[in-house]
């Protein structure tokens, strides 16, 4: 049975395609894990993918990933899959989300795989109940192929939902394990909102038994503030806490937030005019 708490990559036994039972989501999510080599360019340290390497995504056997797509979906469009594995009132598909197990934008077969989704999502109807997204760190958005899959993403009607845990560059370097300026990442957030509709979905958590402090919360403030600057807004912020055991060396440092803390955090980022969608 799909809880909130077991993300199991494998439970559909297959090797592109899986489903959970999403929080930020709202029910059932499938997910489309271009990287089942468990590598990615970040190491964020609540992750839950065993093995994380560094690295990106190996080369996609498109044939293989819409077969295992379509099949999917016709079990859970078609058959008896969601009443036998997805709890009562969970019973219902929510998204198509590329996410899975590191970033899936580093795949080269990228833009490709996203049109093979809207292709095979249209197959079965879904356009209207079903979402396309992605889940991504954002730091490959200079390249054309990213950009080119995005498009192809905002023209399906999908969305963006860009990783932004903080806003200052040591607590990105300890938290994400990438040495990127703030500049950078807000670049290629502008970038995103520019081509698809983007939300900012942000992890909070203490560290060491500590909150954010409030420099931190400041500085995170102010990326949200910026990335509005030049025209178009963020969709608005998807803020959620760690659900499952992180499965990195620094997952032991790390423990939910109080229900205060997390409400504290809402309302400063509810006085910037953003729309915050909290999942704890």
């Amino acid at each position: 049975m799909l809880t909130v708490s077991d993300h199991d990559r494998d439970l559909a036994g297959l090797v592109y395609v899986y489903p959970v039972l999403s929080r930020r989501a709202g029910g059932v999510s499938v997910g489309i894990n271009l990287n089942p080599n468990n590598a990615c360019n970040w190491r964020c340290a609540y992750c839950q993918v065993p093995d994380l390497t560094r690295g990106k995504a190996p080369k996609i056997d498109l044939d293989r990933l819409e077969a295992e797509l379509r099949g999917f979906l016709t079990a859970l469009c078609r058959g008896e899959w969601l009443a036998r594995n997805a709890p009562e009132g969970a019973r219902a598909l929510k998204d198509l989300a590329f996410s899975g197990n590191g970033e899936p934008t580093s795949a080269a077969e990228f833009a490709d795989a996203v049109a093979l989704a809207a292709r095979v999502r249209a197959e079965f109807a879904l356009e209207r109940t079903v979402a396309l997204r992605l889940i991504s760190n954002g730091s490959l958005l200079a390249r054309a192929h990213v950009r080119e899959g995005i498009r192809r993403l905002a023209q399906a009607g999908g969305e963006v939902w860009f990783k932004l845990d903080t806003g200052r560059a040591d607590t990105m370097a300890k938290i994400n394990g990438v040495r990127q300026a703030p500049h950078a990442v807000i670049r290629n957030l502008a970038a995103s909102k520019a081509l698809c509709p983007t939300w900012v979905q942000t992890c909070v958590f203490r560290w060491d038994g500590q909150p954010p402090d409030a420099s931190e919360i400041d500085a995170y403030l102010d990326m949200l503030g910026r990335a509005n600057a030049d025209g178009g807004m963020i969709e608005g912020v998807l803020l959620y806490g760690v659900a499952r055991p992180p499965l990195q060396p620094e997952g032991a440092r790390i423990s939910p937030l109080s229900a205060a803390e997390l409400a504290m955090i809402v309302s400063r980022i509810e006085e910037k005019g953003l729309t915050v969608r909290v999942s704890p």
